[in-house]
């Protein structure tokens, strides 16, 4: 996370200063979670699921900017993971979601009453369990942690 962020602030700062002079804020933290195979998926035990992290950026940004801005950022203070940062679109689609508030470790009931409408809306989930966190867990106490908890949607069969 120390990595997203670092060079996502220099990326900001970067395209302030640069000749286009747009400032914009930094989005937030996104993440993506899944499991190989959903027959083993459980809310209870999260030891097997795998994840992304990542934060939206404006069409700006270019590649070029992306690993400048890495070594840039890597250059002032050591980060391990910014080798592992990549630059990527994503596409979701058609997806339902609910904002949640409080802390992570609760959410699994609202997850489940998602999952309960998109079923009655006669749709099934499809791809993988995505997360906006629109609180920084630093600053806010867990009960008003909030978060966008989405998930895509297909017909169902």
């Amino acid at each position: 996370m120390e990595a997203l962020f670092a060079v996502s602030y220099r990326m900001k700062f970067a395209v302030k200063r640069g000749a286009s002079r747009i400032d914009y804020g930094v989005m937030p933290l996104e993440g993506l979670w899944w499991v190989d195979d959903m027959s083993t998926f459980s809310l209870d035990d999260k030891s097997g699921w795998s994840w992304t992290a990542m934060i939206m950026q404006p069409d700006v940004v270019s590649e070029e900017l992306v690993q400048r801005s890495i070594l840039e950022a890597s250059r002032k203070k050591p980060l391990p993971a910014a080798t592992r940062l990549r630059f990527d679109r994503f596409g979701e689609g058609l997806a339902a979601q609910v904002l949640y508030t409080g802390p992570y470790s609760a959410e699994g009931p609202t997850i489940e009453r998602l999952h309960g409408f998109i079923a009655d809306a006669g749709y099934r989930p499809s791809g993988k369990h995505h997360e906006i966190y629109l609180s920084d867990p630093s600053r806010a106490e867990p009960a008003k942690l909030r978060t966008i908890i989405r998930q895509p949607v297909s017909a169902a069969p």
